[in-house]
């Protein structure tokens, strides 16, 4: 069994900041890509950020210049610094990371519980 663990979500102003973070933690021989997404009241899933064993990074357009994602490979944690948060950020973030659990075998999806990001006007 694979586990990821979300923390970090909450309440804040209009440009305020929040950090989230997501450790994966159970079976795991290997971690491909991590990564962010998030569901608004409303509407669909949509990708917020990506980030592959390497450091590469990808990012929505909504996010960029404000959002911030890294990863710790040691610890296999990944985060999400928000910066200059909008009420339209408002949400439940969901990390997401590919996850190789026995040697030989392909990457798996594997889904956080997700974690609630209020920004109040």
């Amino acid at each position: 069994q694979v586990q990821l663990v979300e923390s970090g979500g909450g309440l804040v102003q209009t440009g305020g900041s929040l950090r989230l973070s997501c450790a994966a933690s159970g079976r795991i021989v290997s971690i491909n890509t991590m990564g962010w997404y998030r569901r608004a009241p409303g509407k669909q899933r949509e990708l917020v950020a990506t980030i592959t064993t390497a450091g590469t990074t990808n990012y929505a357009d909504f996010v960029k210049g404000r959002f911030t994602i890294s990863r710790d490979n040691a610890k296999n944690t990944v985060y999400l610094q928000m910066n200059s948060l909008k009420p339209e950020d408002t949400a439940v973030y969901y990390c997401n990371a590919q996850i190789r659990r026995y040697v030989g075998t392909r990457y798996e999806e594997n889904w956080g519980q997700g974690t609630q990001v209020t920004v109040s006007s």
